[in-house]
């Protein structure tokens, strides 16, 4: 095997999935429950999708289960997606079903590849690109090493007819909307609200209606979703996380409709 071979391969390859990904349908940012779930869900409509995520892993919270019993609980709806994944459940009680978050994490990034959407780890979102009447309609991107590092290095832009917020807690896209451009959001405030305190029931909830194009061209998913307009944290309850991706997805495609 030839060494210089393999690097090329590599470099060719990628360069090739990056430049095909610089004109997008809809950018997701987060490689979450709930940013895999949309990827998936859109691929599956044959929308142009990819995934920035800025950590090694994706997957998100899904991993460490409840404080790091890799564990999680759906609900009946929940039950629902995961029954179409193809992940097993156990049944604790009524209305509570276990699963395992390495099989959930692992089988949502496989389902999201294989279905034609891109991950691209190791990338993070630095700024928004904002055109036609303020409108989210492309990302800004830098290797996630170069803000660790703590360097001064021009980032990239691709374009997206939409935007996916799908950072978790930190609603990251968001902020940059805020804060860069002074956006008003679609928010009692115009600004982020905030996350309550874990309320799982009211959470579960919430996290749906929530989840909406909260500026043009922009949606919130997910914890991202909870963060902007003040709702509850769930805690190692999935379900909402789901099903907020596959409602992000269909928002997303009656919009590029």
């Amino acid at each position: 095997m030839d060494e210089v071979i393999i690097s090329r391969a590599i470099v060719e390859s990628y360069m090739k999935d990056l430049l095909e990904a610089m004109e997008l349908d809809v950018a997701i940012v987060g490689a979450g429950p709930s940013g895999l779930a949309a990827a998936y869900y859109l691929a599956k409509e044959g929308a142009r999708t990819a995934i920035f995520e800025k950590k090694l892993s994706v997957g998100g919270g899904i991993w460490g289960g409840g404080m790091m019993f890799n564990k999680i609980i759906v609900q009946a709806e929940g039950k629902k997606i995961l029954d179409e994944f193809g992940i097993a459940t156990t049944e604790y009680e009524e209305g509570y079903y276990v699963a395992n978050a390495v099989e959930l994490a692992s089988t949502l990034c496989s389902l999201a590849t294989k279905g034609g959407a891109r991950i691209f780890n190791l990338l993070s979102v630095e700024d928004v690109v904002i055109r036609e009447a303020d409108r989210v309609s492309g990302l800004v991107l830098n290797w996630a090493s170069v803000s660790l590092a703590n360097l001064h290095i021009d980032p990239l832009a691709l374009r997206s007819k939409l935007v996916i917020d799908a950072t978790g807690h930190d609603c990251e896209i968001c902020h940059l909307v805020i804060e860069k451009v002074g956006g008003k959001l679609r928010t009692a405030t115009g600004k982020i609200i905030g996350e309550k305190s874990m309320w799982a029931e009211i959470g579960e909830r919430e996290i749906l209606e929530n989840t909406k194009e909260v500026y043009p061209g922009l949606i919130v998913t997910g914890m991202a979703a909870s963060a902007v307009f003040g709702s509850p944290r769930m805690g190692p309850i999935f379900g909402g996380m789901l099903l907020s991706g596959k409602k992000a997805a269909q928002v997303a495609m009656e919009l590029l409709k």
